[in-house]
């Protein structure tokens, strides 16, 4: 099975909020990557969501 191509990118987030991703991500047994890609497509899907239903 071929894996899903990546991008990568850096990203600079505060010392706080990484620890706050940090004990999210072990609560959800995740990685911090992992909890950080969740995180987002939860938002873009809302958005999604939330766009569908202004038309």
């Amino acid at each position: 099975m071929a894996s899903e191509e990546r991008k990568s990118f850096l990203l600079r987030i505060s010392p706080d909020l990484w620890n706050d991703l940090e004990k999210w991500a072990a609560d959800e047994l995740r990685s911090i990557n992992g909890q950080i890609e969740y995180v987002l497509r939860q938002a873009v899907e809302k958005r999604k969501r939330t766009d569908n239903k202004k038309d």
